[in-house]
């Protein structure tokens, strides 16, 4: 299959730490007899001359490495400190945020109150119970004092004495000049992610590897980031050791609790990547040049959603977002209809681009009833009324589209079945695209629309993900064979692809379902992926 793609007398330059194919295999992909393996040449990497969403890298470690030490080298381009606001000397201002979001989540529909009372219901789950432990997976935040600050399931009070000894671990091991990674016990793991000025555990029952767990601790710690910036974290603890972290974090709490949902079920977490809408290339386009169109001199990102998908994101020149500050984005939105009572303004610290400040983000729903979601990213603070004429201009340009139409159109079938392949063994496939960091999948069959298959499911996907993504030992292929499914996955420089297919398929389908799966892929990309992101 490769020979059929790889032309010897193609040469590759790497610039930035990017590859980047020459013109002349670009112009050659939508040619090639099957899709393409190289990174740049694969289904849904964009078109010629495109530009990157994201941050880009060429491994799926580098992606996802911790820079914490240098956090503005997340961005290729400028400097990223001349573009959020400092943190220097507002302490007092924060302390004051978390009363002003308390105020905001006064406000919420009844939808949202009854699933903040279930939260709750878990909450005050007692910690002695037998239900309490038998729970799959728990995640425990603390400071270096040993001072609860979240708990997934119980009351941070009730569990102040377990965190305390879990502090006191960590503190054992590192005066030995030493780091606690993991505990494995009674078929528990017990992870450990020390992130000055936090400790983070994760305790699983779960088949995910240590590596997996440290993942997802990061994405909290991340969580917790954003709402504070890591400038003002260390600002309060070195004031006061011990001072109690959930003073600032109050009312946030259900934002962690969705984080670790949306962990336990999207695939996009896992493999680093954004799903979008599908929508035909020539809507898309529209939506997007008016997204530009509607431009201010202090925007930076202009990001429009459809629920959990997205539509365009519009960025300023040399400045690319991370998949984990977008998923931060998503979560936050998600997690708060409190946005649909009208236009919200907060400030937000996007970690992987810049972990020292805030920037200001204007979210509103272009319609009351709608899924469709603006998000306008702003360096100015003072700049609410400016990005609210921005959306307005925005929906205005729209709504004179046809475009406008065929958005609502494609709101209402957000997903496809997997029976538009047109392979019957085939019950269901997750495909990233890596030049564009986006990623396509179906609806989920019968079999795993249950929320515990669903998990299953994804807990499948990422075996298979630990499999090619292994530290010391990573494979380009695996297949598995199951009582209730058989599973194939496989990674190139240029995609990564995960198939379920019926148990009573063969490998050789499996290998044959692939090159007619990518087919269609390359075929549909133009509807599947975003082709052609737009700049300022």
């Amino acid at each position: 299959m490769a020979a059929d793609v790889h032309n010897k007398g193609v040469t590759w330059d790497t610039m930035n730490g990017s590859l980047a194919p020459v013109d002349r295999l670009r112009s050659d992909r939508s040619d090639s007899p099957t899709p393409g393996l190289v990174e740049g040449t694969e289904p849904g990497a964009g078109q010629e001359h495109a530009q990157h969403m994201f941050v880009h890298a060429q491994s799926f470690e580098d992606l996802t490495a911790d820079s914490e030490s240098n956090p503005d080298s997340e961005l290729t381009g400028s400097s990223n400190s001349a573009l959020v606001d400092s943190e220097e000397g507002e302490t007092k201002e924060e302390e004051q945020r978390g009363g002003a979001d308390n105020e905001e989540e006064q406000k919420e529909p009844e939808e949202e109150k009854q699933e903040v009372q279930s939260g709750v219901r878990l909450k005050e789950e007692d910690v002695t119970s037998e239900a309490w432990r038998r729970h799959r997976k728990h995640v425990f935040v603390l400071s270096e004092a040993g001072k609860p600050i979240y708990t997934r399931y119980g009351t941070e009070e009730a569990l102040s004495t377990t965190m305390g000894v879990m502090m006191a671990l960590v503190s054992f091991v590192e005066a030995e000049k030493n780091i606690i990674r993991s505990i494995h016990a009674d078929g528990c793991r017990v992870v450990f992610l020390h992130k000055s000025p936090l400790v983070l555990v994760g305790v699983s029952r779960s088949s995910q590897s240590d590596r997996e767990l440290s993942r997802e601790l990061q994405y909290v710690y991340y969580q917790i980031v954003s709402l504070l910036t890591l400038t003002q974290l260390n600002h309060v603890f070195q004031h006061k050791q011990n001072y109690d972290l959930r003073r600032l974090l109050a009312g946030s709490e259900h934002l962690t609790d969705s984080l670790l949902r949306l962990l336990d079920r999207d695939p996009g977490l896992l493999l680093n990547a954004v799903m979008s809408l599908p929508l035909a290339s020539s809507a898309r386009d529209v939506v997007s040049a008016s997204l530009q169109a509607a431009k201010a001199k202090s925007l930076v990102f202009s990001i429009l959603l459809a629920g959990n998908r997205l539509v365009t994101l519009v960025r300023k020149k040399d400045q690319y977002l991370h998949h984990m500050d977008l998923h931060l984005l998503f979560n936050l939105v998600g997690s708060s209809s409190s946005f649909r009572e009208g236009e919200g303004w907060t400030p937000i610290c996007l970690p992987k681009f810049n972990t020292a400040g805030f920037f200001h983000a204007h979210i509103s729903y272009l319609e009351p009833k709608s899924d469709l979601c603006l998000i306008l990213v702003s360096t100015d603070r003072e700049d609410f009324f400016n990005l609210s004429d921005c959306k307005r201009r925005f929906l205005e340009r729209l709504r004179k589209r046809s475009a406008y139409q065929a958005l609502q159109e494609a709101l209402r079938t957000p997903t496809y079945p997997v029976s538009q392949v047109g392979i019957p063994e085939l019950w269901h496939f997750v495909y990233k695209s890596k030049s564009s960091g986006l990623y396509t999948s179906p609806e989920l069959p019968v079999p795993y629309q249950r929320e515990e298959e669903h998990e299953r499911l994804i807990g499948l996907y990422r075996y298979l993900h630990s499999c090619l993504h292994h530290p010391t030992r990573p494979l380009r292929s695996v297949y598995r064979c199951g009582d209730t499914e058989n599973l194939f996955a496989w990674a190139t420089s240029g995609f990564e692809l995960y198939l379920c297919f019926s148990p009573l398929g063969t490998k050789a389908l499996a290998m044959s379902a692939v090159t007619k799966l990518l087919k269609w892929i390359r075929k549909e990309e133009d509807r599947l992926f975003i082709l052609n992101p737009l700049t300022y």
